[in-house]
């Protein structure tokens, strides 16, 4: 199992330099809001027994690459491509029509 990705992943990804804590503060909120989607998204999410895969670390890395640079495409992350790729899957909860 993996881990959700850190504060280094994500400033990689945005092409910041990961020894510059200029951005931390701003940083560290959006990296938790996109774990906290992706667990959302994910539906039933056990803190105790539920750990992400490789699949789950990269959908909340690249929601938090979609918060960080484009907030309006973060609204309508079930439309990014890549986001859906990674998720699909793993949802425990289907809405009911």
């Amino acid at each position: 199992m993996m881990e959700w990705p850190d504060l280094e992943e994500l400033k990689q990804v945005l092409s910041i330099d990961p020894d510059s804590t200029d951005w931390d503060i701003t940083l560290e909120p959006i990296l938790a809001s996109a774990i906290q989607k992706v667990k959302d998204d994910v539906g039933i999410w056990d803190e105790y027994e539920d750990l992400p895969d490789d699949a789950l670390s990269r959908a909340a890395l690249r929601m938090a690459e979609l918060m960080s640079l484009r907030p309006d495409a973060a609204a309508e992350a079930d439309k990014d491509a890549v986001y859906r790729f990674h998720l699909f899957g793993h949802r425990k909860r289907f809405g009911i029509g």
